[in-house]
């Protein structure tokens, strides 16, 4: 059960991720106005648009893997270091 735990955790981190970051929805935004503008079409908005909100998820699903990655493995070393600790014990007697 408690991999199923893992999973919801890494989701609910891609998803807090993907809406955390709004730096390339707004870049994208800020190029297609004046390109729109001057071109008279919404196809640069779209564009630029849906490219920015690709980024921010792509970022943000990056980071979040970053993150659950770092936790496997300290959760890996204190298990090693436990194993080994235990390994050490029974090695005294």
């Amino acid at each position: 059960m408690s991999a199923n735990e893992e999973v919801k955790q890494l989701k609910d981190c891609s998803v807090s991720n993907a809406l955390g970051t709004w730096v390339f929805s707004v870049a994208g935004a800020l190029i297609a106005i004046p390109v729109g503008i001057k071109r008279k079409s919404l196809a640069p908005l779209v564009f630029f648009g849906t490219t920015g909100t690709m980024l921010d998820i792509i970022m943000g699903v990056t980071a979040c893997e970053r993150e659950h990655a770092e936790r496997q493995m300290q959760l890996l070393e204190a298990q090693n270091s436990a194993s080994s600790a235990a390994a050490n014990d029974g090695d005294e007697f």
